[in-house]
């Protein structure tokens, strides 16, 4: 434990102690995914002990050998949150999610409902074009308000990481608009869920613009002033990663490159990939030093090899709710896990996917995909937060990491996944970077 901490926090009693990882990994390849790390002999309870002003974890195990830890260092435990007959494991980390925009889809989902496809609605000027009229539309106050709801629901389901994208804006000012929003929200100490915020450069193409004319633009123009936000006058400090449509219809592989290229290093490269036909997505985000990619309902095996091939290939996030929204077919999740993939999950929140809970899309990804609970387990927590490389900070419970940590009402862990549509209550305690934003 740390020699350095004084007034500590001690969540002590639980029947189970869920680290996930407990040697410093930092993500789980293949088979690696189906042997999380947990803690639960019969006649055992465990603690989580993390310092107040760090809001790091300075000791976990056994109560008994923590408290004794922290006696004998000469902590002071200013606080005791009793977690008898609950579990202590990672917050989960949401790795894709659109969470700032204004309007209401719910007449697309009558659509596809009685057999409109996602480019159907999309040509005809929905989907993502009717959310960017909308979205501009709407004060920058009814934003943040919209904003802030969906992050405060995204926490009460045991949320304590998500990558938010901006991308309901197309145009150079309108991005910035939604990027600062985003930032905002970063930078406010109060925000439940910690925000790695990413700028979707090409969402989609707008109405009337060619795709490479507009990809071009956007690699000249738009990435270059939004990195000079960031790095120069520091409104933009908390963009981290950059992100584009790689899809028929949309951008293509060489200008998805063209943008991702445009932001590297900068900006850690992710990509909607393969999520209605293989466009080689998956394949060029891996020729792009990207970090993740997204969807690949439609990955071809080049593009799973290519993911597979070391720990520096991009994390293969799955988002369920779109492909079952969409009645596309699974991705290959057994595959690529198999392969040596690491797989992370994501829960695409956005207007056509409306979803803030990540339990549910471990539950949908065991039942939909076939993952394990374990594998599903890793996936929602250290694979995700590798995608949005934040690994060595969150997504497993170690000695020195953030204490970013839920406790759940129940007896093992696997009930985050198994008691489907019940998470709100199941979720006893949210506690994010020391903070703890949710008690029940």
């Amino acid at each position: 434990m740390s020699s350095s901490t004084n007034s500590v926090t001690l969540v002590h009693s639980a029947s189970q102690l869920v680290q996930v990882v407990a040697d410093g990994r930092t993500r789980l390849r293949g088979s690696e995914m189906r042997h999380p790390v947990v803690h639960g002999e019969p006649g055992i309870n465990y603690a989580l002990a993390f310092d107040m002003a760090s809001g790091r974890i300075v000791d976990l195990g056994p109560t008994a050998a923590v408290e004794s830890r922290l006696q004998a260092s000469g902590c002071t435990v200013q606080t005791r949150v009793d977690a008898t007959d609950c579990v202590i494991m990672p917050g989960f980390v949401d790795a894709h999610t659109h969470p700032v925009w204004a309007g209401d889809r719910v007449h697309e989902f009558a659509m596809k409902l009685a057999g409109a496809t996602y480019m159907d609605i999309h040509a005809a000027g929905g989907g993502i074009h009717f959310t960017v009229r909308e979205t501009a539309r709407a004060t920058d106050r009814e934003l943040a308000d919209l904003l802030s709801s969906r992050l405060a629901s995204m926490s009460r389901h045991g949320t304590t990481l998500a990558e938010v994208k901006s991308g309901y804006g197309l145009t150079l000012d309108a991005e910035l608009r939604l990027l600062q929003l985003l930032c905002d929200a970063a930078a406010d100490p109060l925000c439940p869920v910690r925000l790695s915020v990413t700028y979707l450069a090409g969402h989609a193409v707008p109405p009337g613009r060619d795709s490479a004319e507009f990809a071009a633009e956007v690699a000249s123009e738009h990435v270059p002033r939004v990195l000079a936000e960031r790095k120069i006058s520091g409104r933009l400090s908390a963009v981290r990663q950059i992100d584009v449509f790689c899809e028929r219809g949309v951008l293509n592989a060489a200008e998805s490159a063209r943008i991702l290229e445009a932001a590297l290093p900068d900006l850690r490269g992710n990509v909607h990939a393969d999520e209605l036909s293989d466009q080689d997505g998956a394949a060029m985000a891996c020729r792009s030093g990207a970090a993740a990619a997204s969807h690949l309902e439609f990955v071809s095996e080049s593009g799973i090899s290519a993911m597979a091939s070391n720990d520096c290939s991009p994390v293969a996030v799955l988002l369920p709710t779109t492909a079952r929204l969409l009645h596309l077919p699974a991705p290959p999740a057994r595959r690529m896990i198999d392969s040596g993939c690491a797989v992370g999950l994501g829960s695409d929140f956005n207007p056509n996917a409306h979803c803030l809970s990540m339990p549910l899309i471990g539950h949908m990804a065991c039942v939909d995909f076939g993952l394990s609970m374990e594998e599903a387990l890793a996936a929602c927590t250290i694979n995700a937060a590798a995608a949005l490389g934040l690994s060595d900070q969150t997504g497993s419970l170690e000695v020195g990491k953030l204490a970013d940590f839920v406790l759940l009402r129940a007896p093992r862990w696997e009930h985050a996944f198994y008691q489907v549509g019940d998470s709100d209550s199941l979720v006893k305690l949210v506690c994010c970077g020391g903070r703890l934003v949710k008690k029940g």
